[in-house]
């Protein structure tokens, strides 16, 4: 399933500087000059990060990287590395166990083996940063799959994120596997 998601992908980039919009042919951007990645608007869907059972440590490692940690699954939080450090997007536990136990639905190492070429790259030839999915650009920047409330997605999955754009309620949602955490700008 990855590899034809990473086929697909790859025949949506026409070049290094292509934008890609998944869902649709607009997305949700009205200037599309500083766009790298976006998302069809109303679709009540979300982007879902790596679950990971340990948490990240090479050299590689950058600043922006976005996880769930499931090093614990019961304490399950959303992550973001700052640089420096691991910092806390969620501010509650997540339980990945109950009512569905996502840690045994979600393949591991030994099922799904990922080699360091095991990556997607958006917007630059190469990258030496280390993840599933890179966007590398000095320019431009990804727009998240935007909904009006996340009480309309109707099954959210652990490690979910949407930016709600609700009139006075504008703001990142993040989701743990339990709780939405909801980070206003």
């Amino acid at each position: 399933m990855k590899n034809i998601f990473v086929i697909i992908l790859l025949a949506m980039m026409s070049g290094a500087q292509a934008q890609v919009i998944i869902g649709d042919a607009t997305g949700t951007a009205a200037d599309k000059t500083s766009v790298l990645l976006e998302f069809a608007a109303g679709q009540n869907k979300g982007i879902i990060v790596p679950y990971v059972r340990s948490l990240p440590t090479s050299n590689a490692l950058v600043g922006g990287a976005i996880i769930l940690d499931a090093t614990t699954a019961t304490n399950a939080r959303m992550k973001f590395y700052n640089g420096t450090t691991w910092v806390d997007l969620s501010g509650q536990n997540g339980n990945l166990t109950s009512p569905v136990n996502y840690l045994t639905v979600q393949p591991d190492a030994t099922v799904a083996p990922e080699t360091a070429a095991s990556k997607t790259i958006i917007g630059a030839v190469s990258s030496t940063a280390d993840g599933v999915l890179v966007l590398e650009s000095n320019t431009k920047a990804m727009v998240l799959p935007t909904v009006l409330d996340v009480q309309n997605i109707p099954s959210p999955s652990p490690g979910m994120m949407v930016y709600v754009n609700k009139t006075g309620a504008k703001r990142l949602a993040v989701f743990n596997g339990s709780k939405w955490s909801f980070w206003k700008p």
